[in-house]
């Protein structure tokens, strides 16, 4: 469980045992405000297909069949996918008149993630005793064997040439840290006056971009040693269409908006020093297609068969768009199912209800603007390992 307290700051140490989506059931949790994710991950299963059909199925069926989701937070999406990448490789085994493996599957997240609640989530296997083919035939049951892996994806997480398909969905625009320039006081990058990269300074822009770099070509070493020749990793994670990074596009208005005016309101009214809230920034960046390429490029473990910027639409799903409380609501929701658990680390968990409240009310006087203007474009991207 994430601490909380009113003078706690999170320092860059602390991020990764602390950060992980809003866990449980709750109203603001990321399994009940999720629904945009999954439709978004849904709209690009054709080119996961296509992925899937590059992956070389040698040595099965002797070794298992192993998919590994990165980032797979604590909801229902990633059992989804998984099931998807199981049962697509299935079809592909069958078609070939090939004897069918084990199939085991891997969901990683960071050691706070509530895998609790994943693991609740999860259908049972067949009946002890029964073979992969009746556990894939049974419904409602799963076909793979399942395990939790609890670690950054900045760093190794399995052993050398075991993973056949890594998949990760938006997760990788999440950096390791805050770059320490935002955060350093005597430094032309710090983000005075802000807690997130969209309409910093431009040495601002450049800090969180050099991050972004610098963890991208980590994840790509260590799934350079961990993925089995001819397999494939598919990857979906937040970009934007600007060529500056100060623009941050639906990412940018997630939090950068009424996000920011509700810090702005704390600050204000004196619940929280200004000092405070420069203390905190938002660890996100949405690349271009091009910082994304530069650096697979220059890392030359992987292959890139494809690499596109999809309009994944707005992360908010409301019944009633016309009614302004619930797309108030649901702006605040998703602000706090992906960010609250660092908002209430850092400013304890009674001025985190006052932050949210504040978004959700700013956000319900601009429903309709809302609701044209806050569109996320996802990167897409297929790489192979040869």
């Amino acid at each position: 469980m994430a601490p909380s307290g009113d003078n706690l700051v999170v320092s860059n140490g602390k991020l990764e045992n602390m950060f992980s989506m809003k866990g449980g059931k709750g109203e603001s949790s990321y399994a009940n405000n999720s629904q945009a994710q999954a439709r978004h991950a849904r709209s690009v299963l054709h080119l996961l297909e296509e992925t899937l059909d590059r992956v070389q199925l040698e040595g099965l069926p002797e070794v298992p069949f192993v998919v590994a989701d990165l980032g797979c937070s604590s909801g229902s999406n990633t059992i989804y996918m998984v099931d998807v990448i199981v049962k697509h490789i299935t079809k592909r085994l069958e078609a070939a008149g090939l004897e069918l493996p084990e199939f085991s599957a891997f969901f990683s997240d960071l050691p706070s993630n509530d895998f609790n609640t994943l693991f609740q989530l999860l259908p049972p296997m067949a009946a002890d005793g029964g073979s992969m083919e009746e556990c894939l035939a049974a419904n409602g049951h799963r076909g793979y064997f399942a395990a939790g892996v609890p670690g950054s994806f900045y760093r190794r997480l399995f052993p050398a040439r075991s993973i056949n398909v890594f998949y990760s969905a938006f997760s990788l625009h999440w950096l390791s840290q805050v770059p320490d320039a935002v955060l350093d006081k005597k430094s032309t990058a710090y983000n005075r006056g802000r807690v997130f990269i969209h309409g910093a300074d431009e040495s601002t822009a450049s800090a969180y971009r050099r991050q972004f770099q610098s963890d991208l070509s980590l994840f790509l070493r260590a799934r350079a040693k961990e993925i089995k020749i001819g397999g494939s990793m598919f990857l979906v994670f937040l970009g934007r269409t600007s060529a500056d990074p100060t623009d941050q596009g639906g990412a940018g208005l997630l939090f950068g908006t009424h996000f920011q005016d509700a810090w702005d309101d704390l600050v204000q009214e004196s619940l929280i020093t200004g000092e405070k809230r420069d203390s905190f920034n938002i660890p996100v960046y949405a690349p271009s297609v091009q910082d994304f390429k530069e650096v697979v490029e220059a890392d030359s473990s992987f292959a890139i068969d494809r690499l596109e910027l999809f309009r994944g639409g707005s992360p908010l799903v409301v019944n009633c768009p016309d009614d302004p409380a619930e797309v108030g609501r649901a702006m605040a929701n998703s602000c706090r199912a992906v960010s609250g658990v660092l908002v209430d680390a850092h400013i304890g968990d009674q001025l985190g209800d006052e932050l949210f409240s504040r978004v959700e009310r700013r956000a319900a006087s601009q429903a309709k603007e809302l609701l044209e203007q806050l569109q996320f474009y996802h990167i897409v991207a297929s790489l192979s390992f040869a």
